[in-house]
């Protein structure tokens, strides 16, 4: 038994996320954690040593190949701005993402929407953010954290205590959106 291939599947949510500074937050975070050595490049070595964390065995010739195009002369790995080029390319590659102006406009206002509950700009909406702007609003829900801690659980899909733009999206849509 040889070394396991990497296999795209369908596509996930996170991988083409339309709205851009979000996208740009999440593989800021990404890289970060690809650069084991913070030298603001990341090595082929440290990409397979990422994707053997995650369970994923690379043949380092492959992601060799793969990211050569992308390493400009003279450097030893993927710069940020080398490494959202190849972000891009497969985007573009294995799931041909265009969106329309009208879903840009609504990722946009979305977006607008969820930064005014981001008070921090982390990307998530943490209860104390939410209290605060509940509060800001008057409505009374926001006086006891408890009551914001129930409202943060019934859109939190990955537990972690906090909205992220994508589950404040689906919120949304599902509560603002007419149904066909």
């Amino acid at each position: 038994m040889g070394p396991e291939k990497i296999t795209l599947a369908a596509p996930s949510p996170s991988f083409r996320l339309r709205c851009k500074s979000l996208n740009s937050l999440r593989l800021r975070r990404i890289f970060d954690m690809f650069d084991k050595n913070g030298d603001c490049m990341i090595t082929v070595s440290e990409i397979s040593q990422a994707l053997s964390l995650l369970g994923l065995d690379a043949d380092t010739e492959e992601l060799e190949t793969m990211t050569q195009s992308y390493i400009r002369p003279g450097n030893e790995g993927l710069t940020y701005d080398d490494f959202v080029s190849l972000h891009e390319s497969l985007g573009d590659t294995y799931f041909g993402f265009v969106q329309s102006e009208e879903e840009e406009q609504q990722e946009s206002d979305l977006w607008e929407a969820f930064k005014v509950f981001d008070e921090n700009g982390d990307g998530y909406i943490s209860a104390r953010e939410l209290q605060v702007v509940l509060g800001k609003l008057g409505l009374v829900e926001g006086n006891l954290i408890d009551n914001v801690h129930r409202m943060i659980g019934s859109v939190d899909t990955n537990h972690d205590g906090r909205v992220d733009f994508y589950e404040f999206k689906e919120m949304m849509r599902a509560t603002i959106l007419p149904s066909s």
